[in-house]
C-alpha cells in the first residue's frame, strides 16, 4: 500500500533532521511557507522534540528576540487539525506592530491559532505580513495601528497586543494622538501588552495619554515559539485577570548573581520600609533614548524598572547615568532592576561588572534598589502593570513583594491559558 500523505510529510521532516540542514533549509525542504497548514508546523514541533534539537532553548533572548529567517512562498494545501481543549474566541483584540517584521509565516499562523483557542479575537491579523526593509511596515502603515483608534476610525479592542520587540517604534510616536489614545483607552479599558522595543510606546502613551498598559511577552516572539514557555503563558493571563497582582521576589541572580535583593542605607530600612507610587519604564536602552523627549513620562514619587540584554556593564552604566544627569532618578523613590542578560565580561578588568554599576548608581542616587525581578529578555516573564500604582514591601523569604492596583482587566473565565501553548 503506498505511504499516506501524512506519512511522506513526517519522511521528510525526520530526514531534514538527521541530515543536520540549516532551520531555512530544513523549513524550505518541509514545505514550510506563506500559507502552510499547521500539522507541518506541529510534526516539526514533535521532531525537533525527539532529536533533542530545540530552537527556543536558550532563556536569554537578543533584542530581534530571534534570528530572522526568510521563508519563500510555496504553495501548500491547507490542512485542518482539530482543535483540542480551545474555546470560542470572544475576546476583542488588535495587534500592533511598531518594531521588526516577523517574517515567518508559519509562526504567525501558529501565534494567532494559539490566540484564538485561549479565547482572543484577532480582528487585523493581517498586519503580521506586511513588511517594509527590516520594520513591519512602513512607519505609516504602523502608527495607523494605534491612530487609527485614537481618530475613532476602529473601536478601541479590549486588548492591544504587541507583535514583535526589535527597533522601530521611536520612529511612530511623532505620529500618533497620544493624549486622545490614552482617553479612549480609559474609557474603554484597553489593555495594551508588549516590552522591549515596546517601552516606546508605552512611555508615550503614559506620558502624554496617562494610559497604563502591561509589560508582556509578544505575539511572535512568545507565542509563536514552537514551545512558548507555561509560566510566561499563565503570567500573562493572571496579569491580564487579577486586579490585585502581586509578585515575590527572592533573589537577584536575574540582574546579577553578585547582588542582595534590596540594596538600601541600613538593614532596618529593609525591613520597615513600604513604598507606594506608579511604577514605569521598561527596556532600559529605550529609556535613556527617550530622554529631554515628551515621551518619557515624568513621574513624581514614581519606581522606575528597567531590564536589558546584550549590553556590557560600561554601557548599561552609560545609559543609567544619561537618566541621573537628567534629573530622572531625583524624582523617583525607588529602582527595580529585571534581567540584566548577557552584560558579559568587561574587556578591560573583570572585576568591573553589572553589581559594580549598580551599586555606583545606589552610591549616586541614595535610591533603595530592589534587583532581580523576573521580567525582561528570559524565558520565564512575570507580566506586570506599567503606569498603574505598586506597593513595595519586604516579604517572609528574604526577598521583596511587588503588588499592584489600579488597572484594567479582563474576566478571567475568558482566558484559555493552556491555549496558548497547545498545538492547535
Amino acid at each position: 500500500m503506498p505511504p499516506t500523505k501524512q506519512a511522506l510529510e513526517q519522511l521528510s521532516i525526520d530526514s531534514a533532521v538527521k541530515s543536520e540542514l540549516s532551520r531555512r533549509q530544513f523549513l524550505r525542504q518541509v514545505g514550510i511557507g506563506a500559507g502552510a497548514g499547521l500539522l507541518a508546523t506541529q510534526g516539526i514541533s514533535q521532531s525537533l522534540a525527539a532529536t533533542g534539537i530545540n530552537e527556543d532553548s536558550s532563556a536569554q533572548l537578543t533584542k530581534d528576540d530571534l534570528p530572522r529567517v526568510t521563508v519563500e512562498d510555496k504553495p501548500s494545501p491547507q490542512v485542518l487539525v482539530p482543535r483540542a481543549h480551545c474555546i470560542v474566541p470572544n475576546i476583542e483584540t488588535r495587534l500592533f506592530a511598531s518594531s521588526n517584521v516577523g517574517n515567518n509565516d508559519a509562526r504567525n499562523q501558529l501565534a494567532l491559532a494559539r490566540m484564538a483557542c485561549a479565547g482572543f479575537k484577532v480582528a487585523n491579523s493581517a498586519i503580521v505580513s506586511r513588511q517594509y526593509l527590516r520594520f513591519a511596515g512602513t512607519d505609516s502603515q504602523r502608527a495607523s495601528d494605534l491612530q487609527n483608534i485614537a481618530t475613532g476610525a476602529i473601536a478601541a479592542p479590549k486588548l492591544l497586543l504587541g507583535v514583535r520587540g526589535g527597533y522601530g517604534a521611536v520612529r511612530l510616536l511623532p505620529m500618533i494622538d497620544w493624549q486622545t489614545l490614552g482617553r479612549i483607552m480609559q474609557e474603554r479599558g484597553t489593555i495594551l501588552a508588549g516590552f522591549s522595543d515596546v517601552t516606546a510606546i508605552q512611555c508615550a502613551l503614559l506620558a502624554q495619554g496617562g494610559m497604563s498598559s502591561l509589560a508582556a511577552p509578544m505575539l511572535y516572539s512568545e507565542f509563536g515559539k514552537s514551545n512558548p514557555d507555561k509560566v510566561s503563558c499563565r503570567q500573562f493571563a493572571e496579569a491580564l485577570s487579577n486586579p490585585n497582582l502581586t509578585i515575590d521576589v527572592q533573589s537577584a541572580a536575574l540582574t546579577s548573581q553578585q547582588l542582595s535583593t534590596i540594596l538600601a542605607s541600613d538593614d532596618s530600612y529593609i525591613m520597615s520600609q513600604t513604598l507606594t507610587g506608579t511604577i514605569w519604564g521598561g527596556n532600559l536602552s529605550v529609556v535613556s533614548a527617550l530622554t529631554g523627549s515628551d515621551y518619557l513620562p515624568r513621574i513624581d514619587g514614581g519606581i522606575v524598572f528597567l531590564e536589558d540584554v546584550g549590553e556590557q556593564p560600561y554601557r548599561i552604566e552609560r545609559m543609567l547615568y544619561d537618566l541621573y544627569l537628567a534629573g530622572v532618578f531625583k524624582r523617583q523613590q525607588a529602582i527595580v532592576f529585571g534581567a540584566l542578560s548577557g552584560a558579559g565580561e568587561d574587556s578591560y578588568d573583570a572585576r568591573y561588572d553589572v553589581a559594580t554599576v549598580i551599586r555606583q548608581l545606589h552610591k549616586l542616587t541614595g535610591l533603595p534598589i530592589y534587583n532581580g525581578m523576573s521580567f525582561g529578555h528570559i524565558s520565564k516573564k512575570q507580566s506586570f502593570p506599567l503606569g498603574a500604582r505598586c506597593q513595595i514591601s519586604s516579604n517572609t523569604i528574604g526577598g521583596y513583594r511587588l503588588t499592584f492596583s489600579d488597572y484594567p482587566t479582563i474576566k478571567a473565565d475568558s482566558i484559555n491559558v493552556e491555549g496558548l501553548w497547545q498545538t492547535v
